[in-house]
């Protein structure tokens, strides 16, 4: 039964330095909670950002992925992927293959896509025994924090995500594209205004540009909304960059990110936002069972460091175009 206030059928907790909580009492059947309380359950989320949902006692993939379809009405297949995931089920994956020592910095999943995802979805069957969490961090408070003449520049020429695909690191051809096929590469890639090179040695090398800030397509406020420093060089661990360098040069590194006029990123604009985001982070440890809702737009996450095992699951959905996400931001000025 439809909810006059959705958002206030539920209970959520808020504390300063945590993402909301809602406490349920420990359920044998989550999906039924999930389809009675979707539309309350979703509106916390619009209003926060982001929820983690506690009691609900999800205990395996086939439990979670069923969870996540009903609260989100359908999942994505992921393109472009970064790095290697384990898929459980269609639309359900394993969270993304990263040592366990490094953290993953703020980002917003699959930002240089052209149509991302709206909604992000995670599960933890096993928490680990210390650290992992899965923090988040408000795009719109980032954005007002950030000097105002570095998110102007990042505004006006957008930002450029360069990838050299290779057999070592990252996401093979055929986990990022779903083919390994050249010509299906190459039509994907002209569909979605990404520039393809195909390199004297049979790697691929790939060029996109982005909006680095973006309209939230329910509220129309301001989101910085990027992976400008989650992809760039200078987040790499010191040595993991040296490393990577010596094998493959500078312009041959998996990933990389440049201003959208093509000039290098400093090391002090990089942790600058890291930094950023860090005073704007709020982290829940996980509990096995646990739920966590994200809009991807609105919010930023991240995966901290860990030991012990971890076993969070992913799911991405309600793919959107949001205002002002171009392949030439300047046109949207326009």
């Amino acid at each position: 039964m439809p909810f006059s206030s959705p958002a206030a059928a539920l209970d959520v907790q808020l504390r300063p330095d945590s993402p909301a909580l809602l406490h349920v009492d420990p359920l044998d059947d989550a999906l039924s909670w999930a389809a009675e309380y979707r539309e309350a359950l979703r509106a916390q989320v619009a209003e926060h950002g982001a929820v983690v949902v506690r009691g609900l006692g999800l205990r395996d993939a086939d439990q979670v992925g069923a969870v996540f379809a009903r609260l989100s009405g359908g999942l994505m297949t992921e393109r472009e992927a970064f790095a290697p995931r384990q898929v459980h089920l269609p639309g359900v994956y394993a969270s993304t293959t990263w040592p366990a020592n490094q953290p993953m910095c703020m980002h917003h999943e699959l930002s240089y896509l052209l149509d991302v995802p709206g909604l992000m979805l995670f599960a933890c069957l096993t928490a680990p025994a210390q650290g992992g969490a899965t923090a988040v961090a408000d795009a719109e408070e980032v954005l007002r924090a950030l000097p105002a003449a570095l998110t102007e520049r990042f505004e006006r020429e957008g930002w450029i995500l360069t990838r050299t695909y290779n057999d070592e690191i990252g996401a093979s051809l055929t986990e990022s594209f779903g083919t390994a096929d050249r010509s299906e590469i190459e039509r994907y890639c002209r569909a979605h205004a990404i520039d393809a090179v195909w390199q004297p040695d049979g790697t691929l090398r790939t060029e996109q540009r982005r909006s680095a800030v973006v309209r939230h397509p329910h509220t129309g406020r301001r989101c910085w909304f990027n992976q400008i420093a989650f992809l760039n060089e200078w987040t790499l661990a010191p040595e993991v960059r040296e490393y990577l360098v010596d094998v493959y040069g500078e312009d041959g590194l998996p990933f990389n990110t440049r201003y959208g006029d093509g000039s290098p990123i400093g090391e002090d604009v990089v942790q600058l936002i890291n930094s950023t985001y860090e005073a704007h982070t709020r982290r829940e440890p996980w509990q096995a069972g646990d739920l966590l809702l994200v809009d991807n737009i609105r919010t930023a996450h991240s995966r901290e460091a860990f030991t012990g095992e971890r076993q969070v699951l992913v799911g991405m959905a309600e793919p959107v175009h949001p205002a002002g996400h171009t392949a030439n931001p300047e046109a949207s000025e326009r």
